[in-house]
């Protein structure tokens, strides 16, 4: 059994000075950290790799520097379930699709394990189910679609426009994936 921090939009240290202690300890308590980006400056990166011992699948934020050293997207496999995690930058309108189009070019058609999106960038909660080929509802036609689970763990640092901390904790066993929002 894995279990899997999940984060976004620090934002250290222009809107927030630091990760709250609870979400440090839930990043220690786990095997693994995704963060689906804006650290915001690479001394926040550098402390995640620290927290982490290097147990870090990270990306790129639009407002990381440029020379933050981590990719646009990410792919991380645990035991049967593939992630692949973006930031998901670009207006809100269109944020779901965006995502969506990431894990159908990053994972591709033939994935032949269970996939979960990750994505940060709006600060606002989301834990859906969506297909590869309507990413706002699923397929109408009866055929079988590629089911994805779409997850935006918000801020957990609690950066504007939200106003909490917020992060998911998910367990994958097996090819068998759950996950639990938490909040500061």
């Amino acid at each position: 059994m894995t279990r899997i921090a999940i984060i976004s939009d620090t934002h250290v240290p222009t809107r927030e000075s630091d990760i709250p202690e609870w979400v440090v300890a839930e990043i220690e308590r786990a095997d693994h950290t995704i963060h689906a980006g804006d650290f915001e400056s690479i001394g926040a990166y550098e402390r995640m790799v620290d927290l982490t011992n290097g147990e870090l699948t990270a990306v790129l934020g639009n407002v990381d520097p440029a020379t933050l050293d981590v990719p646009r997207t990410a792919t991380l496999e645990v035991d049967g379930v593939t992630f692949v995690v973006t930031h998901g930058d670009g207006s809100s309108g269109s944020w779901r699709e965006r995502v969506v189009g990431t894990v159908r070019e990053e994972a591709g058609a033939n994935v032949d394990t269970m996939l979960v999106a990750v994505a940060g960038h709006t600060h606002q909660v989301v834990d859906t189910t969506v297909t590869l080929d309507d990413p706002l509802g699923a397929d109408d036609e009866g055929q079988p679609a590629s089911r994805v689970r779409l997850l935006n763990p918000g801020s957990a640092t609690g950066a504007a426009p939200t106003t909490f901390e917020t992060m998911f904790v998910a367990t994958v066993d097996d090819g068998t994936f759950s996950v639990e929002h938490r909040t500061g």
